[in-house]
């Protein structure tokens, strides 16, 4: 029933249209055409005006014909950089891009699934208790979208977000919670030649910092980075102003404030130790989850992937998404691998295979909450 040719046109007309964080209009006014050229009452929400993005979260429903709780079908609409100018190209079996720009199948391998699996529903008149699509905006780098969607507008209370790497059956149980971490060193400055020690060196007292942590994987469970530092203006100014910032993860709370604690402490030993001023501010920017074997969304999805002959692979995962929020606020919400590959990336690429398995493991999911109790 799922149409390989119409999803794979569909995915090249998607990845073509620029929508890096901020910026998804374009799209997210295809989108709104497209599900309500499928039956489905659409809106877009607030969310947009709230974290500077050009457009809201749009929204479908689509009324069901059986009994079974609602589902909400989610995939994010933004690409990371260098996401301008997208140029597919099919070789071997597999889409990929041109090589200098990202593929976006991050996260337009996710939404077009969605959209084939309701044209299949609607094609085929197959029951279900009941759709609600959600597209958001500005899911890299702080899942913003996710963060203000208006949930008073959704009713489901099982959900799947299809944005994980690995093959139709992946199915995504644990994630981690996040720590933003930023810290601006303010040191002294002087002339670099003239008068070096009456200054107070603030990317010397940042590198002391960083030296004294251990990066990286710190356990099976948490992972910490400094990814950023900035500061100086010239090579003959001691620099009066540094800052970095990082990140720590775990899927253990406990050990995720741990490791932020650990952090901040060399950074502030570190400004004791020169007498260089300091402001640091931490910030859980969202929460682990953790969902049992007979949660609903993961029931669904093993029985769905049995009954196709796939073999259910229960992961979890080191990074953070939508799902995290949803599963925060109520929606138990399983994270689906959808076969993308080295996102994020330049080589980024999914195979034609995963593509199509996608909607057919979707659609069998949809199709065994017809009659399902919670």
């Amino acid at each position: 029933m799922v149409n390989p040719k119409r999803m794979v046109e569909e995915f090249l007309e998607l990845v073509q249209i620029d929508s890096v964080s901020g910026k998804e209009r374009q799209i997210a006014d295809l989108l709104k055409e497209k599900l309500a050229g499928l039956g489905l009452e659409v809106l877009e929400d607030g969310a947009g005006g709230k974290v500077g993005s050009d457009t809201g979260n749009i929204i479908g429903r689509l009324p069901g014909s059986g009994s079974g709780p609602v589902l909400m079908l989610c995939s994010h609409m933004d690409t990371v950089e260098p996401g301008h100018g997208v140029k597919p190209r099919i070789e071997s079996g597999v889409i990929r891009s041109a090589g200098d720009t990202v593929l976006g199948a991050d996260d337009k391998a996710g939404i077009v699934t969605i959209l084939e699996v309701l044209r299949v529903i609607r094609e085929q008149n197959i029951s279900h208790a009941g759709l609600e699509v959600v597209f958001t905006i500005w899911e890299e780098g702080g899942l913003f979208g996710a963060k203000n969607l208006e949930y008073g507008r959704l009713s489901a209370r099982i959900g799947f977000v299809l944005d994980s790497d690995g093959p139709p059956g992946t199915i995504i149980t644990q994630a981690p919670s996040q720590d933003r971490i930023g810290a601006t060193i303010k040191g002294r400055a002087a002339h670099a030649g003239i008068n070096p020690e009456d200054g107070i060196n603030a990317i010397q007292v940042a590198s002391h910092a960083v030296a004294q942590m251990k990066l990286g994987r710190i356990d099976h469970e948490t992972t910490c980075n400094i990814g950023i530092i900035t500061g100086g203006k010239a090579t003959n100014i001691i620099p009066d102003s540094a800052t970095l910032d990082g990140e720590t993860r775990s899927l253990d709370a406990g050990k995720r404030e741990a490791q932020t604690a650990l952090m901040c402490g060399a950074i502030r030993e570190a400004a004791a130790k020169f007498g260089a001023g300091l402001d640091i501010v931490t910030e859980t920017l969202y929460h682990d989850f953790n969902l049992s074997e007979e949660s609903p969304p993961v029931r669904l999805a093993v029985e769905a992937a049995v009954k196709l002959g796939l073999t259910p692979k229960l992961e979890k995962t080191g990074g953070g998404s939508d799902a995290n929020i949803f599963n925060s606020r109520g929606i138990a919400t399983a994270v689906l691998g959808i076969g993308m590959k080295k996102v994020h990336t330049t080589e980024e690429y999914i195979a034609l295979d995963d593509l199509t398995g996608n909607a057919v493991y979707l659609l069998e999911i949809v199709k065994s909450v017809t009659g399902y109790k919670a």
